[in-house]
């Protein structure tokens, strides 16, 4: 699981366009280095992903570092603002137990519903819990009493 927040928790990526365009980075990107994405969450001043790692996956520190460099490019463009530092750092969790990973997946997926942004994790556009929607899926998405303790005072 990865955990980053933006420098000094500044909303760069406030709006849909800059949420959509975070999102496909991060989508696309992962493709690139060859990582599976399994859950994501996307908001303006941090963001969270779970993914597997393929055989022949390159380096996860290369992929964020990719994600960030790419992003704080573009938004800093759109701001007018080039050389301005938009990402601060980011916290990786290696999952090696089942239970660890359904947690961490809640957490993922309810993670704009703990932050205010929505009633429902199925309806933030920028996460991935709308494709957890059939019944059989939902169990991952139920709040169960596995407590993280993840620091996220975004």
């Amino acid at each position: 699981m990865v955990t980053a927040g933006t420098y000094l928790k500044h909303p760069y990526f406030s709006g849909p366009e800059r949420l959509s365009f975070l999102q496909d980075l991060l989508q696309s990107l992962s493709i690139l280095y060859g990582w599976e994405l399994q859950a994501w969450a996307v908001m303006a001043n941090h963001y969270h992903f779970l993914a597997l790692s393929a055989k022949e996956c390159r380096s996860l520190t290369s992929l964020v570092q990719h994600l960030h460099s790419q992003s704080a490019r573009w938004v800093n463009r759109l701001d007018d603002s080039p050389g301005r530092r938009v990402w601060f750092q980011y916290w990786d969790t290696a999952i090696t137990a089942q239970r660890a990973y359904y947690a961490r997946l809640r957490y993922v997926h309810f993670n704009p519903v703990h932050h205010g942004l929505v009633a429902r994790a199925q309806d933030y556009r920028w996460c991935s819990a709308h494709s957890f929607g059939s019944p059989a899926q939902t169990a991952p998405l139920n709040p169960g009493d596995d407590t993280l303790r993840i620091p996220d005072d975004y």
